[in-house]
C-alpha cells in the first residue's frame, strides 16, 4: 500500500499523533511519502522522515492510495490542492477541534489504518468551486472544497456586488460581502451568515450574503451546472477574495466568475459515522435537559 501524509500542526499533542501513526504504517511496511510542507513544519521534531519519498503542490499522486490529512478541517481543504485532479482518497484524521470533515479522531489511528487495509470504507465525492478572473486569482490551485467569499477591505462601508448566474441579472447585495459554498461549504462561513445545511450529495451552490443591508435578502440555492459572475463596487475601491482558506486583495476591476470544477474530491468514510451522525455530534442536537 502506498500512502501520502498532509499536516500542519506541529503542537506537542499533534507531534505524538504523528509519531504513533507513522509507527503504525512502517510496522505495516506502507509505502510513505510527505509533503514537502509538512516535512518542513516538523522540522528537528523526533519523527523519522528521511525515507519517505517527498511530494509537493501539482505532483500526480494518482499512483497512491490514500493520502492522510493530519489536522482540522483547514487541514483537509489545503490537502484536497494535493490530491487534485488525481482525486487520491483523502482520509482526515483529527487533531483539530470541531472536525466536520476531518472526522476521525486521534485515538482511533490504529482502528482507522486496518480498516483501510480490510476496505471497510466507502469513498464519498464531494463537488468543488472552480474561481476564473481576469488576475489569474489562486492560479493554478483555482478550486476549493468549501466556499468562495467576497468581502469588504475595510470596516466603515459595506459594499455592493452585483450577482448574475448564467448571465441572468439576480441581485445586487448591498453587505459586507458574499458567499457561494458548495454543499460541503454549508456547514463552514455559510452556516454562521444564516445560511441553509445542504446534504454534500447534492449538486449545487448556496448564495449567502454577509451581514445584507436589505433584510429581506435571502440565502439562495442554485444548480452547480450554473456558472455566477460577479461585479463589485464600493466607496473604497478595494476588497478581500477567498477561496477556503486562501485569500488575496482586489480592485473593482477584477472580473470574476465562479463554476464547479471538473473534478471531485474523494473523502474516505467508515461505516460507523454518516453525516447525520456528524451533524448531531458537531452541532449539539437534541443536547436538552429533557434528553
Amino acid at each position: 500500500m502506498k500512502i501520502a501524509l498532509h499536516g500542519k500542526s506541529t503542537s506537542e499533542e499533534a507531534l505524538a499523533c504523528v509519531s504513533d501513526l507513522v509507527a503504525v504504517l512502517k510496522k505495516r511496511e506502507v509505502d510513505l511519502a510527505i509533503s514537502d510542507d509538512f516535512q518542513e513544519r516538523l522540522g528537528n521534531a523526533p519523527i523519522e522522515t528521511s525515507d519517505m519519498t517527498v511530494f509537493t503542490q501539482g505532483d500526480d499522486l494518482s499512483e497512491f492510495d490514500f493520502i492522510l490529512s493530519l489536522g482540522g478541517d483547514g487541514t483537509m481543504l489545503d490537502t484536497v490542492t494535493y490530491s487534485a485532479a488525481s482525486e487520491t482518497p483523502i482520509v482526515g484524521i483529527n487533531l483539530g477541534r470541531l472536525g466536520f470533515l476531518a472526522t476521525t479522531p486521534r485515538d482511533e489511528i490504529e482502528e482507522t489504518v486496518e480498516l483501510l487495509y480490510e476496505g471497510a470504507y466507502t469513498l464519498e465525492s464531494r463537488s468543488l468551486i472552480h474561481v476564473d478572473s481576469n488576475l489569474g486569482l489562486f492560479e493554478p490551485f483555482n478550486f476549493g472544497l468549501n466556499e468562495f467569499t467576497i468581502v469588504k477591505k475595510e470596516t466603515s462601508s459595506m459594499i455592493r456586488v452585483n450577482t448574475y448566474v448564467d448571465g441572468d441579472f439576480l441581485n445586487s447585495y448591498w453587505a459586507d460581502g458574499l458567499i457561494v459554498s458548495t454543499p460541503t461549504g454549508s456547514t463552514g462561513y455559510s452556516l454562521s451568515c444564516g445560511g441553509p445545511l445542504v446534504h454534500p450529495k447534492l449538486k449545487n451552490f448556496i448564495i449567502t450574503p454577509v451581514s445584507p443591508h436589505n433584510l429581506n435578502v435571502r440565502p439562495i440555492i442554485v444548480s452547480d451546472t450554473s456558472e455566477i459572475t460577479f461585479k463589485i463596487e464600493g466607496r473604497s475601491k478595494q476588497f478581500m477574495v477567498s477561496l477556503d482558506s486562501r485569500s488575496s486583495s482586489v480592485d473593482d476591476k477584477v472580473e470574476i466568475s465562479v463554476k464547479r470544477e471538473g473534478f471531485e474530491a474523494n473523502l474516505v468514510q467508515f461505516k460507523k459515522k454518516s453525516y447525520f451522525d456528524t451533524l448531531r455530534h458537531k452541532l449539539n442536537w437534541g443536547v436538552d435537559a429533557r434528553n
